[in-house]
């Protein structure tokens, strides 16, 4: 039985940047990655804890969020119809 390589979905890869091009899959006890636009390939043990994870567009960190204060403000919904 052959091997499914599966992409994964907003991966960036390390080597040239390209969105969506990165594809994995495991055989005897090794975990495999690679890119079909260049010629990225990793190969690491299945035993290693988690691998390294691969930069995303959701895990790539933004300007705005270091911008942003770390406190908090609630928002207070106030109904027109209601008089105070």
């Amino acid at each position: 039985m052959a091997t499914q390589k599966r992409f994964i979905a907003g991966a960036i890869c390390p080597r040239c940047a390209e969105m969506d091009r990165i594809r994995s899959w495991e055989q005897n006890g090794m975990r495999y990655r690679e890119c079909v636009s260049c010629d990225f390939f990793e190969q690491l043990p299945i035993e290693e804890e988690t691998p390294p994870e691969l930069e995303t567009r959701i895990s790539r960190p933004h300007e705005d969020q270091a911008s942003q204060p770390d406190d908090l403000q609630t928002v207070r919904i106030l109904d027109p119809g209601q008089q105070h």
